[in-house]
C-alpha cells in the first residue's frame, strides 16, 4: 500500500502557530564581567587602626644627621646634634555601597540574584579602594613629560600636560633619565628597583625598545609584582588599564557659547574666525571644533612611594 504524505502537509502545526509554548531557554551559566588587572595596593604603606584610635592616622620619620667633618679635639666633647621628625597625618574615610533586593525577585529570579550581586559588590570595592590609593599616590609634584618625536626622529621637550599630544610617546631614554634623577634623589627603591605603573598603550611603546627585558626572562630570580611585565634601565613596569589618565577637555562638544558684541537678531549669521584660547586651555584649541584633546598615554610618573589614604572595612 502507498501513502502520499504531502497530502497531509497542509495541516501540520508550525512552531510560529504556538508562539506562547515556544519559552526562551535560559543557560544557567552567567556572562563574567572585564575586571582590571589592580596593581597600586601592593605599593601602599597601610597601618592598621584599633578600636577606639581616633579618625587621623599619623606616620613619622627621623631625620638624617650632617656629615660629621669637623675633627675632634682631644680631651673636648663636642656640642652634639639634635634630631628632627616629621610626619604626615590622614583622615580616615569610609567607602561603601549596597543594593536592595526584595524578597519576590529572590524568590522568583531565575538567577541567584543575591550571590550575583555580592560577587559584583566584592569586585566593586577592590575596585574603588585600588582607585583611592592611586589618586593619592598621583599627589606627587615631581613630573618628566615625554618629548614630542617628529617623523624624522627630532626630539621637543614638553614643559606642561596641556601641551602633550600624540606625537609624544615614552621611550627609553626618558626611563633612563627619570631613573637617573631618582638615583640623584636618593629615592628609596624596592627591591633595588624602581617602579612604573603604566598603561597598556604605553607598554606597547616600550616593548618595541631592542634594552626591553620581559619579566618572564628573570621570573625565576625575582619574585614579580602582581602585573609586573618587564623591566627597562632598573625600572620595573606594572601595567593596568587603570593607570592614571589626565584627559582634556573634548573641544568638539555641542555645548559652546558664542558672546558677542550689540544687538543680535534671530537666525542672524555671526562671523567668528576661532579666535585665541583661553588660559589654560588644552593644546590644540583654537576656538573651533578640533580633535580631542592631550594624549593620556604619553603622561608618565615613577612610583617611588606613598601614604595611601587608609580605608575602613567595606
Amino acid at each position: 500500500m502507498e501513502m502520499n504524505l504531502q497530502m497531509f502537509a497542509e495541516n501540520t502545526q508550525t512552531t510560529a502557530g504556538l508562539s506562547a509554548e515556544m519559552k526562551t531557554y535560559y543557560g544557567m551559566e552567567l556572562l563574567e564581567n572585564a575586571k582590571p588587572q589592580l596593581v597600586h595596593n601592593q605599593f601602599a604603606a597601610t597601618k592598621g587602626l584599633p578600636a577606639g584610635g581616633g579618625k587621623t592616622v599619623e606616620w613619622r620619620k627621623f631625620g638624617a644627621f650632617d656629615k660629621a667633618l669637623k675633627p675632634l679635639t682631644e680631651g673636648v666633647t663636642p656640642d652634639g646634634s639634635g634630631i628632627s621628625v616629621s610626619y604626615i597625618t590622614k583622615e580616615l574615610a569610609q567607602y561603601g555601597d549596597y543594593t536592595t533586593v526584595s524578597d519576590m525577585l529572590d524568590l522568583t529570579a531565575i538567577d541567584d540574584v543575591v550571590l550575583e550581586i555580592t560577587d559584583r559588590h566584592g569586585s566593586n570595592m577592590g575596585l574603588t579602594l585600588d582607585t583611592v590609593t592611586r589618586n593619592e599616590i598621583q599627589q606627587g609634584k615631581q613630573v618628566i613629560y615625554a618629548p614630542k618625536i617628529g617623523s624624522d626622529g627630532t626630539k621637543t621637550d614638553v614643559t606642561s600636560r596641556m601641551t602633550l599630544d600624540k606625537d609624544c610617546r615614552m621611550t627609553s631614554e626618558l626611563v633612563a633619565k627619570a631613573a637617573t634623577q631618582l638615583k640623584k634623589m636618593n629615592a628609596p627603591t624596592f627591591d633595588g628597583k624602581y617602579v612604573c605603573i603604566i598603561h597598556p598603550s604605553v607598554a606597547f611603546d616600550l616593548r618595541q625598545d631592542e634594552a626591553w627585558i620581559a619579566a618572564h626572562q628573570y621570573a625565576g630570580a625575582t619574585e614579580l609584582f602582581s602585573g609586573e611585565i618587564g623591566e627597562l634601565h632598573g625600572v620595573r613596569f606594572v601595567e593596568t588599564t587603570e593607570a592614571k589618565i589626565y584627559r582634556g577637555e573634548d573641544l568638539a562638544a555641542d555645548s559652546r557659547t558664542l558672546k558677542v558684541n550689540g544687538n543680535v537678531m534671530a537666525s542672524t549669521d555671526v562671523t567668528f574666525n576661532g579666535g585665541n584660547p583661553g588660559a589654560g586651555a588644552p593644546a590644540g584649541s583654537s576656538g573651533q571644533s578640533s580633535g580631542a584633546a592631550p594624549c593620556p598615554r604619553a603622561h608618565w610618573r615613577a612610583a617611588m612611594w606613598c601614604w595611601a589614604a587608609p580605608a575602613a572595612r567595606w
